[in-house]
């Protein structure tokens, strides 16, 4: 079996290339954004693509090269199953629930009227999102019908912009306050108020709709749950400080403990149903420590040392170093039967 990769910074595909030449696996750089690409493929079985979900060219394309590959006969990494929700909350929220799906309780609307009236009669906190972002960008937490009302009436008039600058600036200032970030990013941040991002300047301004989910209390912390090849990973994301959002706070527990067995067995379950490859879990827990899900994606960030211990199919537990990347491909050939 010959793979077709498209190598790009910050994705999968490094790792992919280092494990196909580690196992001498016969693979094939390629260029996705060429106009040939189809051509380029004719040599290969199999396309491994990691698109990123906020570049402007991914957006435009991606989910529809991949979705015609796999229509032509061969193997693509995320597959249509696996990728056609990626950052899309309400997609998600639809087929979550039409899974019978823990979703936390989620709300969508695509009439002010009805948005309104549905804030006027709810409970508060809610938390509003935008069906695109990562990194707990684009999340609020809303305390008031007024501040629902807010939101509503932005949402079917001017709109919100896909990143947001006084949300990004605050995330800098963190970050620089932490070590993390320095003075340069915080200049850009604040040019960001002027200048669009590219991929602003392409999908425009979200508007047409509003989405809000319950907000769970209790919660320090969210347990992000990673399941690949039918084998499943855990760490815990600690909130940020005096917030409630816990995604991209840079503040992890890589353990398993306080992490309840059916938090592991419902992303297994999960994963079967919907035929997913690949996939990231953000779960919370109730006051009953149950799980609710939060949102799901296929692709994902990682460090090394996220990978010290996993679950299999039969929920045995590995206390060994592995390569997730590594049983995407070995995955992808099996499927094929080559």
């Amino acid at each position: 079996m010959k793979i077709a990769i498209h190598s790009s910074k910050i994705s999968f595909s490094e790792r992919w290339i280092d494990y196909c030449n580690e196992k001498q696996i016969p693979y094939k750089i390629v260029n996705c954004y060429s106009s040939d690409i189809i051509r380029q493929l004719e040599d290969c079985d199999a396309l491994m693509w990691h698109f990123y979900q906020a570049n402007p060219r991914d957006y435009m394309f991606a989910k529809q090269l991949i979705y015609s590959v796999q229509a032509s006969g061969k193997k693509v990494f995320p597959d249509f199953n696996t990728c056609w929700h990626f950052d899309d909350k309400v997609g998600q929220k639809y087929l979550l629930e039409a899974m019978g799906a823990p979703l936390v309780p989620s709300y969508v609307f695509y009439s002010k009227t009805e948005a309104l009236q549905w804030a006027r009669n709810t409970t508060y906190p809610k938390v509003f999102k935008l069906r695109g972002g990562a990194g707990s960008a684009n999340v609020r937490l809303v305390k008031s019908r007024r501040q629902a009302f807010k939101l509503i009436r932005k949402a079917f008039a001017s709109g919100f912009r896909r990143y947001d600058p006084w949300g990004g600036m605050k995330e800098r200032w963190r970050k620089y306050k932490l070590g993390k970030s320095n003075f340069g990013d915080l200049a850009e941040g604040l040019g960001r108020f002027l200048i669009k991002t590219d991929f602003e300047k392409i999908v425009g301004k979200d508007k047409g709709y509003v989405y809000f989910q319950d907000f769970i209390e209790g919660n320090s912390f969210d347990i992000r749950v990673k399941i690949a090849a039918d084998k499943c990973w855990v760490y815990k994301r600690l909130n940020r400080d005096n917030d409630f959002r816990a995604s991209a706070s840079d503040s992890q527990v890589f353990s398993p403990e306080g992490v309840p067995m059916e938090v592991i067995e419902t992303a297994f379950a999960i994963s079967r149903k919907l035929k997913l490859q690949c996939v990231a879990f953000d779960f919370l827990l109730s006051k009953e420590y149950h799980p609710l899900l939060l949102e799901i994606s296929y692709g994902f960030g990682y460090k090394d040392d996220q990978h010290y211990a996993y679950w299999d199919s039969e929920l045995n537990w590995h206390e060994e170093r592995f390569n997730p990347f590594g049983w995407m491909v070995e995955s992808l050939i099996e499927s094929s039967g080559k």
